[in-house]
């Protein structure tokens, strides 16, 4: 499968314009991964900033401004950035000095150019950006244009559809566009929850773990991030999709229902979230005799604080002073070559049309 030829990097001046004409550059067809974000260090000034562009956000905290932002500006990020820094502090990787979120979704964005390139030539050029923090969604939307992309694919780097994860990053991409001069034809990706090369590369990924253990778990918890439950009520299907996938990845392993359970983890607030909390149920899980667990993250592309720290760390805690003897997280898929084929088919379905 071939690009429609570009009509060159470094163009001419348009047919007919006057000499002084801006040179062109056109033809090109941009993808550009998104993924959430990442502070740019762990210290208390990084922490504050990254902290206060995701609080900030009326898709992430909806309650109005003029009573949430007092309370987050003068007490919220008083201390959080101490507590979440040390958290970050404990998965950095120090010698990349940037979070493993960053180095995963690097690694991602560099086999997706390998496989895009592959199949088109260089008429598709990828790029990825962050929806918090740095790289900027407009720095890299300007990038793009700058490089002659007429035509942007936007993909939210998440399985699952979320007014607080995929909408948001869409809002900053469409923000993005509002300084372009000249626009470019945009798409942006459906959610791939239910995939089958998404579903099969996450099912490769238990049976991997699995085999590789002399006794396998009592039941596998598929963590997904929480959100409060009010969002559900309110249309977001997120939670009916997350439930989805855990049933074709149940199918897929050829598995019963007293094998995986589905359960919910980071929440925040005081208001309910949805059920099962994961950091509750896994200490539910070991005082019923399930002494021995494992713990997939379906929800995250890639590994990041909540699956490294939180999983890893305060769920697995809970698990092990409920009585629990053995704790096993299944990594994120990161950058996979089963997962990168899935997201790449992703891809191929939203270029149809663009591409010959």
């Amino acid at each position: 499968m071939q690009a429609t030829p570009s009509q060159g990097t470094d163009a001419p001046a348009l047919p007919h314009a006057p000499a002084d004409h801006p040179k062109v550059k056109r033809g090109k067809i941009g993808v550009l991964l998104a993924n959430l974000g990442t502070p740019d260090n762990y210290d208390y000034w990084s922490m504050r900033r990254y902290l206060s562009e995701f609080l900030s956000d009326r898709r992430v905290i909806d309650y109005a401004p003029w009573k949430w932002q007092p309370l987050l500006q003068t007490v919220i990020l008083t201390k959080r950035p101490f507590t979440s820094g040390a958290a970050y502090k404990s998965i950095w990787n120090h010698e990349a000095g940037e979070s493993p979120l960053a180095t995963i979704t690097k690694a991602q964005t560099a086999k997706m150019k390998a496989l895009m390139a592959a199949r088109y030539g260089e008429d598709v050029i990828v790029d990825y950006c962050m929806r918090y923090g740095n790289p900027s969604t407009k720095s890299k939307v300007d990038a793009l244009v700058a490089q002659g992309c007429t035509k942007i694919l936007f993909f939210p780097l998440y399985p699952q559809y979320a007014g607080a994860t995929s909408a948001t990053a869409c809002d900053k991409f469409f923000r993005a566009l509002e300084t372009v001069k000249w626009q470019p034809q945009v798409r942006t990706t459906e959610p791939y929850f239910d995939n089958p090369a998404y579903i099969d590369a996450l099912a490769q990924s238990v049976e991997r773990a699995y085999g590789a253990m002399e006794v396998k778990p009592d039941i596998l918890v598929a963590s997904y991030h929480g959100v409060p439950k009010r969002y559900l009520l309110e249309g977001d299907p997120y939670h009916c999709q997350c439930q989805k996938t855990t049933r074709r990845l149940k199918e897929r392993l050829g598995w019963d229902d007293t094998q995986i359970i589905t359960t919910f983890q980071s929440k925040f607030g005081p208001e309910e979230w949805l059920q099962p909390y994961t950091v509750e149920e896994v200490a539910r899980l070991a005082e019923r005799g399930k002494k021995r667990i494992a713990v997939c993250a379906p929800a995250f592309s890639a590994d990041c604080i909540e699956t490294l720290e939180e999983i890893n760390e305060e769920i697995r805690e809970s698990f092990e002073e409920a009585g629990g003897e053995s704790f096993t997280y299944i990594p994120c898929l990161n950058d996979d070559d089963a997962h990168m084929e899935a997201l790449a088919s992703v891809v191929d379905n939203n270029l149809r049309g663009w591409v010959d």
